[in-house]
């Protein structure tokens, strides 16, 4: 199930809910109990990682990120950190 983000036009409270894609968007704010929330729209927070049918079915050549042909990332205290190379700083 998604997790669906919503903000009160009334009094700004923002509130996420797990919600099934096919349930009625919730309108009763749990702050202000005044029907003025609205659902926004944002992006999803995951990524499709590794050989499976994502990777191997719908990609083709250099584009596929199979994570056995990828580098790994540099471990932090390997210097890379100043060199701008670290995802962490």
């Amino acid at each position: 199930m998604p997790i669906y983000e919503y903000e009160c036009q009334a009094c700004g409270h923002e509130h996420e809910a797990l919600q099934k894609m096919s349930a009625d968007p919730l309108v009763i704010c749990p702050a202000c109990s005044k029907p003025e929330l609205m659902k926004k729209i944002s992006a999803a927070g995951f990524r499709l990682k590794g050989g499976g049918w994502y990777e191997t079915d719908f990609k083709s050549g250099n584009k596929k990120n199979i994570s056995n042909d990828a580098a790994p990332a540099p471990a932090c205290g390997s210097g890379a950190c100043n060199s701008g190379g670290c995802s962490s700083s």
